[in-house]
């Protein structure tokens, strides 16, 4: 069995005050659910709450008000959540390979590297590409020519960045391709996620700030500009030229129109379709929640009366005020 981590080093590193024995080991983190003897878990959310009576794991990280009714050992932290993921990061170190470029990594003309990078197999580097250190690119990635990379970014395998951007003018009855002639420029502490697509601006630069998430199967159109610390999640779609504030959070399967703007602080939940600019922080939805198909069924057909429903209840407003209005001359 692994050496494994006190409990005592777990509250040090993640500034959690540590209730129980500070010399007890852990060896592995659990769900709530499945945790044993040896593991640590998290509480973050009341609904859980019962775990504290039934839990066999050796260690829970609760927030303060759940940590006065449990007696065991525990880290006490006003952010369970993230404390939960400090926990992972020690107990489960991330192996990262030494700074190298693969063999069958193919690096185009005058490009250049910083101190650090990790370029793994079959990357593919477009001419005159910039990464900056300690980034790394896992394996099948591709960079178009010109394209940007911060310092210690992540970019996760079959992603593309640089690609063309959607852009075509109408020619008669064809299309006629319009040069897309910028580039892409990812800021520091940028994570992109497998077979996430960003596209090179037809003029200037496409721009994901410093610190942004982007998870799996994202669509980033050309002209976009995400800002910094932004996180968005899988599936969702992203038009060109929309300029997307800091610290955002954009939910799974989303789509957003293009040439608009969302403010900063804004979050926008999942399968929501973004077809306006938002101005204001807060939270944004759209679309409708899954329900039994017989109902779904007669609410659609409900949902296409409602413009003639609206008018006959603004005809009978004014029927109504009419009678007001006689029977009180």
């Amino acid at each position: 069995m692994p050496e494994g981590v006190s409990l005592q080093a777990l509250a040090e590193h993640t500034g959690s005050t540590l209730q129980g024995d500070p010399q007890l080991r852990l060896y592995a983190v659990a769900s709530i659910e499945k945790a044993q003897v040896g593991e640590i878990s998290y509480i973050r959310d009341a609904k859980y709450r019962h775990y504290l009576q039934t839990s066999q794991a050796s260690a829970l990280i609760l927030p303060p008000d759940m940590a006065q009714a449990y007696d065991g050992n525990c880290l006490i932290n006003p952010n369970p959540y993230l404390a939960y993921a400090q926990v992972v990061g020690i107990i489960y170190p991330t192996v990262r390979p030494m700074p190298a470029i693969h063999p069958s990594a193919v690096i185009g003309a005058g490009v250049e590297l910083g101190e650090g990078v990790v370029i793994e197999a079959g990357c593919v580097i477009g001419a005159s590409c910039r990464i900056g250190a300690g980034s790394w690119l896992h394996a099948n990635v591709t960079l178009y020519a010109d394209t940007q990379i911060g310092q210690r970014c992540i970019i996760h395998s079959g992603a593309v960045l640089g690609a063309d951007g959607f852009g075509f003018a109408p020619d008669q009855r064809t299309w006629f391709k319009i040069p897309q002639v910028g580039n892409v420029v990812v800021g520091d502490d940028a994570e992109i996620g497998a077979n996430t697509t960003i596209d090179r601006a037809a003029l200037g630069s496409t721009v994901i700030g410093n610190g942004v998430k982007l998870d799996n199967l994202i669509q980033i159109g050309h002209n976009t500009q995400i800002g910094d610390y932004t996180a968005m999640a899988a599936c969702t779609a992203v038009a060109g030229s929309v300029q997307i504030g800091k610290h955002c959070q954009i939910a799974g399967m989303c789509a957003i129109a293009g040439h608009l703007s969302i403010a900063d602080n804004v979050v926008v939940t999942g399968t929501s379709m973004v077809s306006h600019s938002i101005t204001k922080p807060g939270v944004y939805s759209s679309g409708t929640t899954i329900e039994e198909n017989a109902l779904w069924r007669k609410n659609a057909v409900r949902f296409n009366q409602l413009d003639k429903l609206a008018r006959r209840l603004q005809e009978l407003e004014k029927q109504l005020a009419a009678l007001q209005n006689k029977g009180s001359t």
